[in-house]
């Protein structure tokens, strides 16, 4: 596993974003919406650095299922979504990849009336996106590898880690799990 980013880089990145959004939103009430299972780490980061009048919400939504590294069919899940009509809504993710999952949900969200919705992600990686959005806030860009750590994940797995690594497949091809 070669490490991508270190616990100080995305504790620097966390900080500058937090501060983004800060300057952008200027006391205005903001609901954070994140996208589970991914962005989990990133948005307790991000709440600790806001202060601001604000609400979070959880929204499930998943194309890479079980030993996947490539993306498949998007499910969507609402259920924790707060009542964002007439608020000002940031969508949180972990990763923007083909911007597939962001451009479905960002839709998703703006049916429901918002003052505003913006999107945030931990990661862009270079190569992939497949749609005319980009997201408007950015913590990091990174290279066109499939990266675990910080709360991304390889079968459920990896999420703990404090820092950004690029899962290596071992000598067999295989990509190893923790035991």
């Amino acid at each position: 596993m070669k490490q991508l980013l270190t616990t100080e880089q995305l504790d620097e990145g966390v900080t500058r974003l937090a501060a983004e959004i800060r300057e952008f939103y200027a006391q205005k009430p903001l609901t954070m919406v994140a996208v589970l299972n991914g962005s989990i780490v990133l948005l307790a980061d991000l709440i600790r650095r806001v202060d601001l009048p604000l609400k979070i919400g959880l929204v499930q939504a998943s194309s890479y299922r079980g030993a996947a590294t490539e993306p498949g069919d998007l499910q969507i899940e609402m259920a924790m979504v707060p009542v964002l009509r007439g608020r000002h809504v940031l969508l949180v993710d972990d990763i923007f990849d083909t911007g597939n999952t962001l451009s479905a949900l960002l839709a998703e969200f703006r049916a429901l009336k918002p003052a505003s919705v913006r999107s945030l992600v931990l990661l862009r990686k270079h190569g992939r996106r497949t749609v005319a959005i980009e997201p408007d806030h950015v913590g990091f860009e990174i290279p066109n590898e499939f990266v675990v750590g910080y709360g991304l994940d390889y079968c459920d797995a990896y999420r703990n880690l404090p820092f950004v690594a690029v899962l290596e497949p071992s000598e067999d091809g295989s990509i190893p799990l923790p035991s």
